[in-house]
């Protein structure tokens, strides 16, 4: 649904701009109008032009599927009659209008012991998360593929227990013969027989 880097960006973007009561462009914004833009972004939702106040924080948080309570590692939003804040999943605090200061990094974010309400966005689970987009082709990031196994070569490895088996080894992998006198194990199904030693 939501990736920190987006939430970042945009705080980013408006950092240091004014307190504008009603403010709802990137020229500055007042508390709940940054919580607006926040939730918006999180929620797929266009940043400016849908924004709620601390009258109707609660529903309009409901609506964008936020949740009471408060979470780590989730974007959470808290507030009282008069203001709000959030706190963004990496824990970054945000807000504006405090200290008379308006967009900043920093603060005490939703968890102000003067907030009465706390909301939170769940983590879609990874099922419901789509795969990252490449930014130059639009297309879909194949995920990594798996790491190669570990080949340890050179190293002396200890025989395993008696009567536990040998598994084979790969294919294309020499196998060295056994130690003198050590008894020779039955070739794999299917492999061809080697001829037995010349007689000497």
């Amino acid at each position: 649904m939501y990736e920190l880097a987006t939430l970042l960006t945009l705080v980013n973007q408006v950092s240091g701009t004014p307190y504008i009561r009603g403010g709802d462009s990137p020229a500055g914004t007042d508390c709940s109008g940054l919580v607006s833009w926040l939730t918006n972004a999180a929620t797929g939702r266009p940043v400016y032009g849908d924004r709620f106040n601390t009258g109707n924080i609660a529903g309009a948080l409901r609506a964008r599927g936020f949740v009471d309570g408060s979470q780590p590692g989730a974007l959470v939003v808290g507030w009282n009659g008069g203001h709000t804040a959030a706190t963004l999943p990496d824990g970054t605090p945000v807000s504006s209008g405090e200290g008379g200061r308006g967009v900043k990094i920093g603060g005490g974010g939703a968890y102000q012991r003067q907030f009465t309400h706390h909301m939170f966005l769940p983590a879609p689970a990874a099922a419901d998360v789509p795969p990252p987009v490449d930014p130059v082709l639009g297309a879909p990031v194949p995920p990594p593929p798996p790491p190669a196994p570990v080949v340890l070569m050179g190293q002396d490895v200890p025989p395993p227990p008696p009567g536990v088996p040998v598994p084979p080894p790969p294919p294309g992998v020499p196998v060295p013969p056994p130690p003198p006198g050590a008894p020779v194990p039955p070739p794999p199904p299917g492999a061809p027989v080697p001829p037995p030693p010349p007689a000497g």
